[in-house]
């Protein structure tokens, strides 16, 4: 096997420390100019921390996202946006039945106020007075049921018209229930006007 001549006039292999310096300045000057960082470096720089370290200002943040999410949740239920009401109140049907009740003049959402009237009389010092206030209140509240009564058979027969009859299930009770409360109090509010009966 031949080995390789050697030519005495080729340049030493071995650089010379001004060289290395030298060519690292070089380097420097003209490359990235630092070191490329290691990947626990880079993960470190990347985590972000899920909640704040400061508990108070962590706690203060989640109390204001609780109240904002329930101030959402108690307009769109105030509107009968479905995802914010609760399952009996959810439905196409539910929203027609609201939304006749609350077209409709309603005896029974004056109860409120004519028991109060009642409790007032109940302070008068004359007898027959607390008699034929309370003798009204029984009629108003026969009334307001025969009413509610009305009422649901018509709902019932609505419902059942647009939707079908396996649809108009338990409507009745849910009617006369909304009836019975005053128009300014009924949740979700009425979204039409006296009247304004749905389609």
């Amino acid at each position: 096997m031949a080995k390789n001549p050697v030519n005495p006039d080729a340049q030493p292999s071995i650089e010379t420390a001004d060289e290395t310096a030298a060519r690292l300045a070089a380097a420097a000057t003209t490359g990235k100019g630092q070191a490329t960082p290691t990947r626990k470096q880079q993960e470190a720089a990347n985590q972000r921390p899920l909640v704040p370290g400061d508990r108070k200002i962590a706690a203060k943040q989640a109390r204001e996202k609780s109240m904002e999410a329930r101030g959402r949740a108690r307009i769109g239920m105030a509107n009968g946006e479905d995802k914010y009401l609760p399952l009996r109140e959810r439905g196409p049907q539910k929203r027609y039945v609201r939304d006749y009740v609350d077209a409709r003049f309603n005896v029974g959402e004056f109860m409120i106020p004519v028991m109060f009237l009642v409790i007032l009389l109940t302070f008068f010092p004359d007898p027959a007075v607390q008699t034929y206030g309370i003798l009204a209140l029984w009629a108003f509240f026969l009334v307001a049921v025969v009413d509610c009564v009305i009422l649901g058979f018509i709902v019932t027969r609505k419902v059942a018209a647009k939707f079908g009859a396996d649809k108009a299930e338990k409507v009745r009770w849910y009617a006369a229930m909304r009836a019975l409360q005053l128009r300014p109090m009924r949740l979700p509010k009425p979204q039409v006007k006296r009247g304004q009966y749905p389609s």
